[in-house]
């Protein structure tokens, strides 16, 4: 049986909704915040009915306000219903940008709040199968390195990380900018034999021209102008391990010579040095030019091209990636949730929109830095096109019609299925039909005009009478 939590000084309340409810929920009954805190944090419960004004302060929301911060803080998928005054609906409205489920006016009319407890535990299942669910979809779509994705492009990525990791194999992985080069490369590192080796990466875009040849071999003492030691270079700090070469399409082509003989004899010697030094590593490259062109062009040499892209690994853009995009997203909104202790917890339709339609230049690495920056800036638990940095300009689908029923709607449902039960139960006799719901016989016939029960139909169907 689920359980649902009420929160309020006032043991009349506490004792209506107990009786109320107790027959569908199990009841947990607390008269202030710590009282209520201490049963939250024990029973972890479902549902929580809270009232905003709570000793010592009564006459304000201050403690209500505390109350509602702790318990978010303490679970933040936790569903509270704000109980508020009338002339609290400015409170209730800032409770709701604090992260409550809804607000309900004082005295609650059961009928209408087993509506709003109902749709609460509903989405709060909802919610959990579709933690469960991302959860079971990381577990079961993630290699070494922190790779995630479903669609078939990266099913056939992780094949053939599988196939090549546990050979030595020189591997080419191609891939726009932020596509994840760099994580398909530790992944093949992980999986190997090699796993326990280095990893040393080169970007070999980033370093100026006249210091590859140093960064790549080392150099002796006394090579050039201010070698005053002897160093190691980086491919003999991969030995035993392996050496990723990154945007390995920008390497000067008389580094690419260079290159292409240590890999065909497996030593390098030092600039300025005259001895050969063997070292055993595995070469992993990656680019996201076109090396054919860059070949064509004479910016690439073949002969080195046919020598690193033994096997080829070509990772998709994140547009052509399907729903692997909402897995991403949600993936990061609960590691930067838990890196920068905030309470997001979810993507508003708009937002979802623009995440589904937005053509990601910059690829995963962009879709990583968006949703960080939402999370650290956002002052709501859910994120809007605004916080990913959605600007007019940039293509958002229409929100998708949806079959959704109104909370009013929900709320004369649910009253004119109360009231056709009892007069059932009644044989028809609003007198009794009243004295059952606990209303007086004027305020029935109010209700029975009100949701047509003397139309020809309503009136046959259940029989009225005195």
């Amino acid at each position: 049986m689920e359980n649902i939590l009420i929160v309020d000084d006032n043991p009349d309340i506490r004792q209506q909704l107990k009786w109320g409810l107790g027959e569908e929920y199990e009841i947990l009954l607390a008269g202030d915040a710590s009282q209520g805190l201490a049963a939250f944090k024990k029973h972890q419960p479902n549902v929580v009915i809270l009232d905003l004004g709570l000793p010592p302060h009564e006459d304000s929301s201050v403690e209500g306000f505390r109350c509602l911060a702790e318990m978010l803080d303490h679970n933040p998928n936790a569903k509270i219903i704000m109980l508020t005054g009338n002339s609290e609906r400015e409170n209730a409205l800032q409770a709701i940008q604090m992260g409550a489920y809804d607000f309900y006016p004082k005295p609650p009319v059961l009928s209408e709040l087993k509506v709003i407890i109902g749709r609460a535990l509903h989405l709060s299942n909802i919610e959990e199968q579709n933690r469960a669910l991302q959860r079971s979809l990381e577990q079961k779509t993630t290699v070494a390195g922190g790779i995630i994705g479903q669609c078939a492009e990266m099913q056939m990525v992780y094949a053939t990380i599988r196939k090549v990791a546990s050979s030595d194999v020189p591997v080419l992985i191609t891939g726009g900018s932020g596509t994840g080069k760099e994580l398909v490369a530790r992944a093949i590192q992980e999986a190997s034999l090699r796993k326990n080796g280095p990893f040393i990466p080169i970007n070999c875009g980033a370093i100026p021209e006249n210091l590859l040849e140093s960064e790549f071999f080392g150099h002796e003492k006394g090579a050039f102008t201010g070698a005053h030691a002897t160093v190691q270079g980086k491919l003999q700090y991969a030995h035993k391990g392996t050496l990723f070469l990154d945007e390995i399409g920008e390497l000067p082509v008389n580094l690419q010579v260079k290159l292409l003989r240590f890999l065909q004899e497996g030593t390098i010697q030092r600039v300025g040095g005259r001895e050969d030094i063997r070292v055993d590593t595995r070469t992993i490259c990656a680019t996201n030019v076109d090396i054919a062109k860059a070949i064509n062009e004479g910016k690439f040499r073949e002969d080195l091209y046919y020598r690193i892209g033994v096997i080829t690994i070509a990772l998709p853009p994140l547009r052509e990636r399907g729903d692997d995009i909402l897995l991403l997203a949600h993936y990061y909104l609960r590691l930067f949730n838990d890196e920068h202790k905030k309470r997001v917890r979810r993507f508003g339709a708009a937002a979802i929109n623009f995440l589904k339609s937005y053509e990601w230049p910059g690829n995963v690495r962009e879709l990583r830095n968006r949703i960080q920056r939402a999370v650290i800036m956002s002052d709501f638990t859910s994120i809007e096109p605004a916080d990913l940095g959605c600007s007019s300009h940039l293509p958002v689908q229409p929100e998708e019609p949806r079959d959704v029923m109104s909370l009013r709607d929900a709320r004369d449902k649910a009253e004119r299925e109360v009231i056709s039960a009892a007069i059932e139960r009644q044989q028809g006799n609003i007198m009794k039909a009243a004295e059952e719901l606990e209303i007086s016989r004027p305020t029935l016939y109010d209700l029975l005009k009100k949701h047509n029960f003397f139309d020809g139909s309503r009136k046959g169907d259940v029989g009225l009478s005195e």
